[in-house]
């Protein structure tokens, strides 16, 4: 699988991404064979790129993405985690009165997320974060979700990842975000390696292209990409799909169902159209894609994989829909 180095730095990544936050029991439950079984057959598909986060279960994810990548060479692949929301253990007492998900993970109310972007607070964070990697360095670490904290972002949390990037224990440094405004901010305003986008670069939503990308690709910056089925509507369309974590309205619904006709008039899968979109804009370095299983990780990299001709995207933008 293509690999791209990401912005200026030495980190490399493979063009599709194992996004980990399933395996830390996003919604629903993955066993622990299930989710090593997604590890291995990510590696089985040439699959270098593992993102992850605190946030995700708890620290499960992470936890079980080190599980299944320690017997592999170090060197062969990379990792990403996240920092700003740090993890407090709860008394017994405090557990037991939470019932339910813990922020749509299905894990035991074991910790409470407390927001901290201070550099003391990245710091730990990341520190943290290799205790449950067990690793002693992370390829990448992306500021998460700054969207309420751009002050302290930008004073002492995006400064304290540039220390951490000069001591080695960080190889690349960005933001992850579901927004565009701010990273473009970051891409403008620090020397941020690269941003993780979510959701704001797909068929159904083209917002990135206003200004971050052009921003990304005139500083020599790269963008990682997730969220490109927007949260399940592009990968398959139908009545009670979800378009960013809630209901599709109709007119969203209606226009997935009408590129699935284009795209399945070329022989090509939506799945596939939708994921191979981003890859046509010279800032973007790769796709990150959220699997919980082996058989969905095989299906991402067998749509990555499918021929996607110039006139399904001529089609598109004849229909109006792209």
């Amino acid at each position: 699988m293509r690999q791209i180095r990401l912005g200026r730095s030495a980190v490399e990544i493979t063009e599709l991404a194992f996004g980990a936050a399933a395996i830390g029991n996003l919604f629903t439950e993955v066993d622990p064979e299930q989710a090593a079984a997604a590890v291995d057959a990510a590696w089985d598909e040439g699959i270098r790129y593992f993102d992850t986060a605190p946030h995700y279960g708890l620290g499960l994810s992470e936890r079980r993405l080190g599980e299944a990548l320690r017997h592999r060479p170090r060197d062969a692949y990379t990792v990403s985690t996240k920092a700003g929301r740090l993890l407090d253990p709860l008394t017994p007492a405090e557990a037991a009165a939470r019932h339910g998900l813990s922020d749509g993970f299905a894990v035991p109310h074991t910790h409470r997320r407390r927001w901290d972007f201070s550099a003391d607070g990245i710091r730990r964070s990341v520190e943290d974060s290799l205790g449950r990697l067990g690793l002693d360095r992370v390829d990448i670490v992306y500021l998460h979700d700054p969207d309420d904290h751009g002050e302290a972002a930008f004073r002492e949390g995006y400064p304290a990842l540039e220390r951490l990037r000069a001591e080695g224990m960080v190889g690349a440094i960005g933001a992850g975000m579901n927004q565009t405004a701010m990273l473009t901010r970051f891409v403008r305003e620090t020397d941020v390696d690269a941003v993780l986008c979510a959701g704001r670069l797909t068929l159904l939503d083209q917002s990135a292209l206003d200004a971050l990308l052009p921003e990304a690709a005139a500083r020599g910056r790269s963008v990682v990409v997730g969220g490109v089925f927007n949260s399940g509507l592009l990968a398959d369309p139908r009545p009670g799909a979800t378009y960013d974590y809630a209901a599709a309205p109709a007119t969203l619904l209606d226009r997935a169902l009408r590129m699935r006709t284009v795209a399945e008039g070329h022989g090509v899968p939506l799945r596939a159209a939708a994921l191979r979109y981003p890859l046509g804009h010279p800032a973007v370095a790769g796709v990150l894609v959220g699997t919980r299983s082996a058989d969905e990780v095989r299906d991402a990299a067998a749509q990555l994989r499918t021929p996607v001709p110039d006139a399904l995207w001529d089609d598109l933008r004849t229909e109006g829909l792209l």
